[in-house]
């Protein structure tokens, strides 16, 4: 295991908690929990993508309670980043529906739990995986609470996530839907978040920094179309790093997806050295593709 190997990179490891079931009812419903409950004691499956076991159940609170610690470790002063490398992933879970290999929203759950219970006030979530993380972007779309954005392959499963999703109601404008085309690689990745994402998250001024951190985009993964290096992952995590320090905010990551099993290690480390030491960000240029999308987010942010 590549973290063994690399002795963790000195982060210190920590056991996840399971998740109380009062803080998963906060995002979840609790006929959506029972159900996970039961789903999971028959095997059964939510959909194709979407199956269970009889360890399930326990991954599944133990994934959520690991987020929940992290938060707790970073708004306490514990450490000034972390990483909850634990599966199911996420960011596909919506409210009452459990889908794309997701029981419980982990990122979400943790979100509301910085904001209900340790005093934050605003989140910024940024989720890189390749896939849009749909049940994020719907938990949180009437809130202004939780700044939201995903960059992610369009058009692509889920089929959500257009540009012009942007929130609704009291949250108009904290949806910020990135669509990447196939093939595009770092230089259009980075560009979309050191011109769009990092002057909205700025504005926003968020008490806590965190990723959704799917490594699907990386070139050699069999699921998806885009070019991302390992390296690339490094160079998005120095962003969110350098973000938080400016900010004087913590930064963590909650793992998501990722497929090719040596990108996905080679890559969390990367992500993990670039969140422990920092340093300067590469800039690269803007393009049409951030003309064409900081055109729709100019609607709510001055960037």
């Amino acid at each position: 295991m590549e973290l063994d190997r690399r002795d963790y990179l000195g982060y210190e490891r920590r056991e996840a908690p399971a998740a109380e079931l009062d803080r998963i009812a906060a995002v979840h419903p609790r006929s959506h929990i029972e159900a996970v409950r039961e789903m999971s004691a028959r095997e059964a499956a939510f959909d194709l993508d979407t199956p269970t076991s009889r360890g399930s159940w326990d991954a599944a609170l133990h994934a959520a309670g690991g987020a929940c610690a992290l938060v707790e470790a970073l708004l306490s002063g514990q450490a000034p980043t972390g990483f909850s490398a634990l599966r199911p992933p996420g960011h596909h879970a919506e409210a009452d529906r459990a889908m794309g290999f997701c029981l419980f929203n982990n990122i979400a759950i943790a979100a509301r739990h910085a904001i209900d219970t340790l005093d934050a006030e605003r989140v910024f979530i940024l989720d890189w995986d390749v896939h849009h993380g749909n049940g994020t972007n719907a938990i949180f779309s009437e809130s202004s609470e939780v700044l939201f954005a995903s960059l992610h392959q369009w058009p692509f499963y889920p089929g959500t996530g257009e540009l012009t999703d942007v929130g609704s109601g009291p949250g108009t404008g904290y949806s910020l839907n990135l669509p990447m085309p196939a093939g595009s690689g770092e230089a259009e990745w980075l560009a979309i978040v050191e011109h769009v994402v990092l002057p909205a998250a700025h504005m926003f001024a968020p008490d806590l920094v965190l990723v959704s951190a799917g490594y699907d985009a990386h070139r050699n993964d069999p699921l998806a179309q885009c070019l991302l290096e390992t390296e690339s992952f490094a160079e998005l995590a120095l962003h969110m790093r350098a973000l938080g320090d400016e900010l004087g905010v913590p930064c963590g990551a909650v793992l998501e997806g990722g497929y090719d099993l040596e990108s996905l290690a080679l890559s969390v480390a990367a992500t993990m050295e670039a969140f422990r030491d920092g340093g300067e960000p590469r800039s690269v240029p803007s393009g049409v593709l951030v003309d064409r999308t900081a055109e729709v987010v100019r609607r709510n942010w001055h960037i």
